[in-house]
């Protein structure tokens, strides 16, 4: 006979114990995609983004777990969890990136893209950063039913591919090998963290040059109407022993 346990005696592990064995390629473009997209949408209250963790999607079921390296949740709370936990949640991931290689070829293109679909996953995206096996290295699947259909892939004049996500409402661009997100509306890359700050030090410092410059303008400006004044003051004081000569 089969036996049965309660649900709360059920644990669901946040990590699997094994140590992360990504390499640069891997890790750049998914920190890159979780920080930017996190402050893409840091003022949306109902947008979750998060990456590398267990997805649980059937109550009791540990091994029912997926873990994408990239994931947006559109209708949920934007809060730190240990896990994400489906039943506990108003809705699951509406877009998935993985950041695919030869070694995980068979999970991605096989049991990861039918869970997706069988969680309704509305966008599937893959990247390839050491292009080991998928041609074009960059592609994108939309949910039809209950299967992906392949989104159209744009090939810009230097080559760059551009795929658009209406989930994210975004653009995905691979420039050379370097993913970027584009936000379509202003057509400037996202950024992130460190790139943010970055940019945010070099607004400040080019609004410090630019006071300063103002500055040292109407310095300029104020030296030279007092030195008019000092001319035009000798000029009446000239002007005035004049017409007291021409008296005498």
């Amino acid at each position: 006979m089969a036996l049965s346990y309660p649900l709360a005696t059920v644990e669901y592990p946040s990590a699997d114990g094994l140590p992360m064995a990504e390499s640069d390629f891997q890790r750049k473009p998914l920190t890159y995609a979780v920080e930017a997209l996190d402050i893409y949408f840091q003022n949306r209250p109902e947008v979750y983004v998060s990456g590398n963790m267990f997805i649980y999607y059937e109550e009791g079921n540990p091994s029912a777990v997926v873990a994408p390296d990239v994931f947006v949740v559109i209708g949920t709370a934007k809060r730190e969890r240990s896990s994400y936990f489906l039943w506990r949640e108003p809705t699951g991931p509406s877009f998935v990136l993985e950041i695919t290689s030869r070694s995980t070829r068979s999970q991605d293109q096989g049991p990861k893209r039918g869970t997706y679909a069988f969680l309704g996953v509305q966008e599937y995206f893959q990247y390839d950063p050491t292009r080991d096996y998928l041609v074009p290295p960059l592609q994108g699947r939309r949910l039809v039913g209950d299967q992906y259909a392949a989104l159209p892939t744009l090939t810009l004049a230097d080559g760059t591919l551009l795929l658009h996500s209406d989930v994210l409402r975004l653009d995905l661009r691979l420039e050379g090998n370097v993913l970027h997100f584009y936000d379509p509306t202003t057509g400037q890359p996202l950024l992130h963290h460190r790139e943010a700050e970055q940019a945010r030090q070099e607004a400040e410092q080019a609004r410090q040059e630019a006071e300063q410059a103002h500055q040292e303008a109407e310095q300029r400006v104020s030296t030279a109407l007092a030195a008019l004044r000092a001319a035009e003051a000798r000029i009446a004081d000239l002007e005035a022993r004049l017409h007291l000569g021409e008296q005498g």
